[in-house]
């Protein structure tokens, strides 16, 4: 038999993404997102410890524009990969694992992300410019 009869598997080209898909793909990226993230926090804390200059530091890198995009990024890892962390812990217990009780859990994590990244933003502005 010819490596051409037979039929192709699904892959990357050809592959119809869902939003289950997407969501798993995201759950995993955040996951490394947070771990990254977390060497932000490190540093942060470290230079903390170290006195008013190493902090000074810090904090103009996280006042800058692209601190404050690694910033936001973290911020949405952490509330997405939340959000999605207790829909698993609602599988993990049985429930919601119908098609289409899945896609609304799916769309609720996406909002829940949103509106908890942008609660967090705006606390996090109106303290600052107080």
């Amino acid at each position: 038999m010819r490596s051409a009869d037979r039929p192709l598997s699904p892959h990357l080209q050809i592959y119809r993404w869902q939003l289950t898909s997407v969501l798993s793909v995201l759950h995993r990226a955040t996951g490394v997102a947070l771990s990254a993230g977390t060497i932000l926090l490190v540093w942060w804390l470290v230079a903390a410890a170290s006195g008013p200059e190493a902090y000074e530091g810090v904090q103009d890198f996280l006042g800058s524009w692209i601190g404050l995009l690694l910033l936001f990024g973290w911020t949405v890892s952490l509330f997405y990969h939340l959000c999605n962390g207790i829909r698993h812990l609602v599988w993990d217990t049985g429930h919601a694992l119908d098609l289409e009780s899945t896609y609304v859990g799916g769309w609720i994590v996406v909002g829940a992300t949103a509106t908890l990244t942008l609660v967090a933003w705006i606390a996090g502005i109106a303290r600052w410019v107080s």
